[in-house]
């Protein structure tokens, strides 16, 4: 099947060969919740109202998947102005397809209320002042990723991965720039504060002293890294891995090169708007890690009768909580087109806002 809606980038060949070999078979869709204090610092996410939310941000998120309703805080992570958090995509697009999910905790602050998989390990520090993690926390977060992976590969023909960390991005930008990338990354902000994330970047890296990847980790990372690198190196060697998500993703594919894992078997899928956003230059940054498959989807938001969805198509939020890959998933195991599932997005957006 030729998935019109799905774009190929990076290893175009193998993307290619993934979306045929994958067409009408079995997913699994997982999402790390986790946490890092770096989100605390004043202007660098949107992802929560104000700093007391950013705690309920990542189990928020994995309650509303689940139930479709929130748990932990009042109502849906839906910010003043109308835009929903993009959960609602990966929630939408996984029920579309009747794809099975899961939530492991890794280090979120507050801990979800429903049944998780509990990788043990604390919420990140802000890498501004200390490092993130010790060095044998970042060692067993990839022995349970990897255990975990060994586990949920058995059962389904891809498992695709995403993440919720509020402030991601800035520990992603820091771990890829201590492997010397020249990069930047995307944002949640439809003005990326490049700035204000690259002093955080400059401050960090004053305490590094060695290019060992797990210091790095350690030092300038956040907890979901070690455990997704941990999933997609043992899950790749048994079956598809999709990394759903953006640049954060990024600083996963970083590690798992260290670590070990199945190129071939591999991809990154995302929305289109991490693959547009100028400012970030996804794919270039990619090909300095590894030229692997990248699928992206357009959601047509643009199209959407509300602000708040339109307002992805213009630079803010762009992903998050596997939004990219779930939809993706979803269109290659169904028959589904975009327009489809767009229906169904507008249609859980006015259940939500009423």
């Amino acid at each position: 099947m030729d998935n019109v809606s799905i774009t190929c980038h990076g290893d175009v060949d193998n993307a290619k060969k993934i979306i045929q070999v994958l067409s009408k078979k079995r997913f699994t869709f997982g999402l790390v919740a986790s946490y890092s204090e770096t989100c605390e610092i004043p202007g660098i996410t949107i992802a929560g109202a104000d700093k007391e939310f950013l705690k309920f941000t990542a189990p928020a998120d994995s309650e509303y998947i689940e139930y479709g309703k929130c748990i932990c805080i009042p109502g849906i992570p839906i910010s003043p102005d109308g835009k929903p958090t993009p959960a609602l995509l990966t929630r939408v697009s996984l029920n579309a397809a009747k794809i099975p999910h899961f939530i492991v905790n890794a280090g979120s602050k507050v801990a979800p209320s429903l049944c998780y998989f509990d990788a043990d390990i604390l919420p990140g520090k802000n890498i501004s002042e200390s490092p993130a993690m010790s060095i044998q926390q970042v060692k067993s977060a990839i022995e349970y990723g990897k255990n975990l992976g060994r586990i949920m590969s058995q059962n389904t023909d891809c498992l695709v991965i995403g993440e919720c960390i509020p402030g991601g991005t800035t520990t992603a930008l820091t771990v890829l720039r201590a492997f010397g990338l020249k990069c930047n990354v995307s944002s949640s902000m439809q003005n990326n504060p490049l700035d204000l994330k690259n002093k955080i970047v400059l401050d960090a890296l004053k305490r590094k002293k060695s290019d060992d990847p797990l210091e790095i980790i350690s030092n300038f990372g956040d907890p979901m890294m070690p455990v997704c690198a941990g999933m997609l190196s043992s899950a790749s060697e048994k079956c598809h891995v999709i990394l759903a998500g953006g640049t954060q993703m990024l600083a996963v594919l970083q590690l798992a090169k260290h670590i070990g894992y199945n190129a071939k078997n591999s991809a990154i899928g995302c929305t289109s708007y991490i693959v547009d956003d100028s400012q970030a230059k996804f794919l270039e940054t990619l090909y300095q890690i590894d030229n692997i498959a990248v699928l992206s989807c357009d959601p047509c938001l643009h199209n959407s009768q509300h602000f708040g969805f339109r307002s992805y198509a213009d630079g803010f939020v762009k992903e998050g909580a596997g939004a990219g890959g779930a939809i993706i998933a979803s269109l290659l195991k169904t028959e589904n087109s975009i327009e489809q599932l767009f229906s169904l997005f507008e249609q859980e957006y006015k259940r939500i806002s009423t």
